[in-house]
């Protein structure tokens, strides 16, 4: 678990090809790896990977096909500039919401503008997840945690302050830029929660309107 408090960027190094998946290896920057051992989580661009090597400056992670298909991940190149958090201890501050960093989606940046000292940011959202997003909840961008000021459809909208665009790699974004979006925990458990006995029946696709109407719900 991670809580989407950015706390350093790193870089990628290399990425090695591994029979079909891959290994990344990241200069892990101004992240703290002293208390790190092989086999703990490191959020990468907001995606949970295992350490299985540690160096003195970075770290290497294998990035599986699956990981490979649905982040974007599998765009990176080496110099890349990435999001890093280590995994969520109990004494950790839970200064963001709690992040999984288990990608959901790719989303699309549709428009960049200036508001003040912040960006004010609109992403398109694969139309799966457009039911997760509400307005003042919480969404991961490539692992940052932020709030959602509007939304119309599968488009949301996000203000980004001073402070996060330049800890974070938000900083660099360009429309059309593709980002790794996971949706708040809460909204996905409540979603499986609201089928009750139904659940073990569902396809997993989601909530409806015939289902809710059928089940006596609307």
């Amino acid at each position: 678990m991670f809580t989407g408090i950015i706390e350093a960027i790193g870089r990628v190094e290399a990425l090695e090809d591994r029979g079909g998946d891959q290994r990344i290896r990241v200069d892990a920057g101004a992240l703290d790896l002293s208390q790190v051992s092989l086999g703990d989580s490191i959020a990468v661009n907001g995606v949970c990977l295992t350490a299985v090597e540690l160096t003195a400056r970075g770290f290497a992670a294998d990035v599986s096909r699956e990981s490979l298909s649905l982040t974007t991940l599998g765009k990176l190149s080496a110099g890349a500039r990435v999001n890093l958090e280590q995994a969520l201890r109990l004494s950790t501050p839970l200064g963001g919401h709690l992040v999984s960093g288990h990608v959901d989606g790719v989303g699309t940046l549709l428009e960049v503008r200036e508001d003040a000292r912040s960006w004010r940011l609109q992403i398109h959202a694969p139309g799966e997840l457009a039911r997760y997003i509400a307005v003042k909840g919480s969404i991961c961008i490539d692992g940052t945690s932020l709030t959602i000021n509007k939304v119309k459809g599968a488009v949301f909208e996000l203000n980004i302050v001073p402070h996060t665009l330049s800890a974070t790699i938000i900083g660099e974004y360009r429309v059309g830029t593709q980002v790794n979006l996971e949706v708040d925990l809460i909204a996905r458990y409540l979603e499986r929660l609201l089928l009750g006995e139904q659940a073990a029946e569902h396809s997993g696709a989601g909530l409806t309107e015939e289902f809710l109407r059928r089940h006596g719900f609307a």
